[in-house]
């Protein structure tokens, strides 16, 4: 009788352990979906704070660049002010030689504020070879203790840029190599290409209605060490008086799943929507 006590005991102490790791092991699972649930919206969001990042300093660029070329100040001296996009508190300098352009564009220590809002500080080198006779040009450019809205950019980009392509308009095709760093300490390491079309207020020295849409594909590795890859499947839209990407869609993959990340139907606001396993959720830019 009494080994039949110790029989029964023993049994019923296998079972509840048994119920005990199963209930683990489900609770375990739950909370191993919550968090990456929660971390393919993270990606998400810093997919499009890159894109913040990457796009307002192209913009940028490219606008000191057309304003150069389109008032035919590749030729002229140095430390000149001149461009209606960029505030007061903004210096450029500009070294030039027979053959090659360098310009530093300046934002200070303590930040310039731009028309859309963006607060950027520290400097931006650009370098080229300069050929007026060529339909292309290559240019170079890296940062120094730059900040573009807090986030530290690093590293550099190398762009072919193409006065006039087959629509009339001008085109960058940039390959970039840069490192971002929030505030927090985590960051993403960003490489791959884009192609950037101008395709409205090129030549009219006017900023306020530039509009860019920009292709292409790149690798974002994080912190963590996990990598990802984004793919434009439709081309975003960025306007220059909005400081946010108004429409295009990223398509995103990383562990064998695919979200889709859209920006909208090209209104200014801060918002996009992301899909994850078939589910739409909202989230703030």
């Amino acid at each position: 009788m009494k080994k039949n006590a110790q029989t029964l005991l023993k049994t019923g102490l296998t079972l509840l352990l048994f119920a005990g790791f199963l209930f683990t092991s489900c609770e375990n699972s739950d909370l191993d979906s919550v968090s990456r649930e929660q971390d393919d919206e993270l990606v998400a969001l810093e997919l499009t704070q890159l894109d913040e990042v990457t796009e307002g300093v192209n913009a940028i660029i490219e606008n000191v660049y057309a304003s150069f070329e389109t008032r035919n100040e590749l030729f002229k001296g140095v430390d000149t002010k001149y461009d209606d996009y960029l505030p007061d508190c903004v210096t450029i300098t500009k070294i030039i030689t027979a053959t090659t352009r360098k310009v530093d564009i300046d934002f200070g220590e303590e930040g310039c504020s731009m028309p859309n809002g963006d607060v950027l500080k520290g400097i931006i080198h650009i370098e080229f070879t300069f050929n007026p006779g060529t339909q292309t040009v290559e240019v170079t450019y890296g940062f120094e203790n730059f900040y573009y809205n807090d986030k530290l950019i690093e590293g550099t980009i190398n762009k072919v840029r193409m006065r006039m392509n087959e629509n009339g308009n001008p085109e960058m095709i940039s390959t970039k190599n840069i490192k971002i760093t929030w505030q927090d300490g985590s960051f993403a390491e960003v490489n791959g290409e884009r192609k950037r079309e101008w395709i409205e207020g090129f030549g009219n020295n006017n900023w306020a209605d530039n509009v860019f849409s920009i292709t292409g594909e790149w690798t974002i590795k994080r912190r963590n060490g996990k990598v990802y890859k984004a793919e434009i499947v439709e081309p975003l839209i960025r306007k220059l008086a909005c400081r946010f990407i108004v429409s295009g869609k990223i398509s995103i993959e990383r562990d064998g799943n695919t979200m889709l990340l859209d920006y909208g139907d090209g209104t200014c606001d801060d918002l996009a929507t992301v899909t994850i396993n078939g589910v739409e959720k909202e989230i703030h830019l």
